[in-house]
């Protein structure tokens, strides 16, 4: 059986169900096994050797993990690494005991060879040397990777919902899906798990320091007791044997438990979830020369001190001024490839003259994003700018939410924009700017902070929340605060899906109207021929449709809004009326994103007197203004923006009940000043809706 059959064999064996499920308690119980049952000195040789393979094969998993939870199950490897050191001590205390009279040999080559070899069969120099181990192990790298789990442990459970919230927005933005979304959160709580366990076992790690002490002082104790009572022997026989042994012993566990203590500080140490940790250093160590040639001119100053090791010195110096100097010669290269390429583009645009055509006339876009250069790699792919993506995602949400495919979105860069800068335009026209900092994270204040967070200060694009551009260092200081922290595309990507949800009336044009009818018309082609241009021209559908989109109510029902417009197209063409019959039509879905089915219609209404007054003015005007004292429309606009604010913290959506003529005129009215005030009209409330009053609104 070759070497291949075997190794395949072994795979297929781990890979069935039902032998993974054996493996690990049928190890356990080996581990404990070896606490009762007496080891011949040649299988404590393999177990040692195996006990070393496991925490370098341990260390180096460490290193190349790109973050934490990609080792999560570390915790249960350290508890049972921590039993493995342990049953491995009690074995071989045994062993040292019954069989130490015979020489260094007797507790197996192993022992033997930490013992004579690493330091050189001398007992002062191996307690000397063991002691450092311990101090390094317990007081050092134990107690550091210990201190730095419990901090995790503690800001990752104090962040947990500030990042459930960011996961929320996401899903709300259209950002990620229900599928990914359900993946994050999940990925959330293994996070705080993790850091928990590590927390708890990085305990059995200083136990296991603390065990170790105390077991080399057993061994030489009883070892040397053992030695001159049972053995005859001198002291000074039993001392030199027994607490060689002993040495040996202990090294053989100390330096798997460093290794695997180092393997727990780097885990819980990592910061960042891009790269291994060889890949980070390498990144972030040889990115900059300047450290390199202050390190060189150190150097190369301490090499010409005498009585210095001057060779050695200079070498370093002129090694470290190598790489500085190499570091510095590949950047300006960088810079000046990509300068090159940049007056080469100049000089071609200016190289010719020639005459201006009709392809010079540019066509606005319905819908773009321009960024500043400093913001290129967040849209270019092949730099992992994930905003194309988003992008498409923001299309898809809005399509199922409003009813109709938006325009496609263009995205370039504007060299007269600041570096950090980007705006959103509708058709030619800037509806959304900010300047954002990709190199940092954003603190939104979502109004419950518990204390500030020091950084740039902002608001945020889509919803003029306060908000602090922040280091990444400080995500779960932040996060454990209270704020929501998102990063820079998030930023665009929000800002972008809020423009395009409150100008969806600015975006549906001609030509989306006529896809949209073409659209509907493959399953009702009779329903449509019938409508336009027979009944109504296109135009006034687009009214209709615009309308219903600029007052927050969804297109997705086509089959009514079409079947009301053929319904009274004919006794009307005016598409304020025809909006309102429309709305009438879709009044069930328009209360039904008020409140839901299963609670009362919470509504502001007017003071019967000044409902009544307002109304009898209305005929001098026309429906679609009110006819009433400017100064009483400001303080009444005052007073129902207060009573929206008011239903807005109570958690409702605010909603203004009027009579059908003034429903239109309020609407254009109130739809600058309180765009979150939705209102309704009398007969837009399905009669078995019930309705409450929340508040009498008077202008006095």
């Amino acid at each position: 059986m070759n070497q291949k059959s075997i190794l395949s064999s072994i795979q297929e064996f781990l890979a069935k169900g039902s032998s993974q499920t054996i493996v690990a308690p049928v190890f356990i119980m080996m581990i404990l096994a070896m606490m009762v049952l007496p080891l011949p000195p040649f299988i404590l040789d393999v177990l040692f050797t195996f006990n070393i393979a496991i925490s370098v094969m341990v260390l180096v998993v460490s290193i190349n993990t790109k973050k934490p939870l990609e080792f999560a199950i570390f915790p249960a490897v350290l508890l049972v690494t921590t039993l493995l050191r342990l049953s491995l001590n009690v074995a071989s205390t045994r062993v040292v005991l019954m069989e130490g009279h015979n020489g260094t040999d007797a507790a197996g080559k192993v022992i033997e060879a930490f013992s004579e070899f690493l330091v050189g069969g001398d007992m002062a120099i191996g307690l000397v040397v063991f002691a450092i181990l311990v101090v390094i192990n317990f007081v050092v790298v134990t107690k550091g990777a210990g201190r730095i789990a419990e901090v995790s442990a503690r800001f990752t459970l104090d962040a947990m919902p500030g990042k459930q919230m960011a996961v929320d927005a996401d899903l709300n933005a259209g950002l990620i899906g229900e599928k990914e979304a359900k993946e994050r959160r999940a990925e959330l709580a293994q996070e705080s798990e993790f850091f928990g366990a590590m927390d708890g076992a990085s305990k059995f790690v200083r136990g296991d320091a603390v065990a170790g002490i105390l077991i080399l002082f057993i061994n030489i104790i009883g070892g040397v007791s053992i030695g001159m009572v049972r053995h005859q022997m001198s002291f000074g026989e039993a001392s030199d044997l027994y607490i060689l042994l002993s040495i040996g012993d202990g090294l053989v566990a100390q330096i798997p438990s460093l290794i695997i203590s180092i393997a727990a500080g780097l885990v819980v140490a990592r910061v960042g979830q891009g790269d291994d940790i060889g890949t980070q250093f390498s990144k972030q160590m040889f990115r900059n020369a300047t450290p390199f040639y202050a390190t060189a001119g150190l150097l190369g100053l301490m090499g010409l001190i005498p009585g210095m090791p001057n060779l050695i010195f200079l070498v370093f110096s002129g090694l470290a001024g190598y790489l500085g100097y190499t570091i510095d010669k590949t950047n300006k290269a960088t810079g000046a490839k990509g300068s090159a390429e940049l007056d080469s583009e100049i000089q071609l645009a200016m190289s010719g003259s020639p005459e201006a055509t009709w392809e010079d006339v540019k066509v606005i876009d319905p819908i773009s994003l321009e960024v500043g250069y400093r913001l290129i790699p967040l849209v270019d792919e092949k730099q992992d700018g994930d905003i194309l993506k988003r992008v498409k995602a923001i299309r898809k949400k809005f399509a199922q939410e409003m009813g109709f495919l938006p325009p496609a979105i263009h995205i370039r860069d504007n060299m007269d924009l600041k570096a950090n800068a980007y705006r959103i335009l509708i058709r030619g026209v800037t509806v959304g700017a900010c300047e954002i900092y990709p190199e940092r994270l954003m603190a939104i204040n979502p109004g419950d902070v518990t204390r500030k967070i020091p950084g740039i200060e902002a608001m945020d694009p889509a919803f003029n929340l306060d908000a602090v551009w922040i280091d990444e260092s400080s995500r779960d200081a932040a996060q454990a605060a209270g704020y929501t922290v998102v990063d820079s595309s998030t930023v665009v990507a929000t800002h972008m899906s809020y423009i395009l949800q409150t100008s969806a009336h600015q975006i549906m044009g001609r030509g989306e109207v006529q896809a949209l009818l073409d659209h509907f018309a493959k399953q009702h082609p009779k329903l449509f021929e019938d409508l336009v241009p027979k009944l109504l021209p296109l135009s006034t559908v687009q009214r209709v449709l615009q309308n219903l989109l600029e007052e927050g109510v969804h297109i997705r029902d086509m089959h009514t809004i079409i079947e009301t417009l053929q319904e009274h197209g004919a006794k009307t063409q005016h598409f304020s009326d025809l909006t309102g019959l429309v709305r009438i039509a879709l009044r069930k879905s328009i209360i039904q994103g008020i409140a839901a089915s299963d609670e009362d219609l919470n509504v502001l209404v007017l003071e019967h007197e000044l409902e009544h007054v307002i109304a009898q003015s209305q005929g001098s005007m026309g429906q679609d203004v009110l006819a009433i004292d400017p100064a009483l429309v400001e303080k009444l606009t005052q007073r129902l923006e207060q009573a929206a604010k008011l239903q807005a913290q109570l958690g409702q959506t605010p909603a203004l009940l009027v009579p059908d003529s003034l429903r239109v005129p309020f609407a254009k009215a109130l739809r600058r000043p309180c765009p979150s005030l939705r209102v309704l009209a009398h007969s837009e409330v399905p009669e078995s809706k019930p309705i409450k009053i929340a508040q009498i609104v008077n202008a006095a």
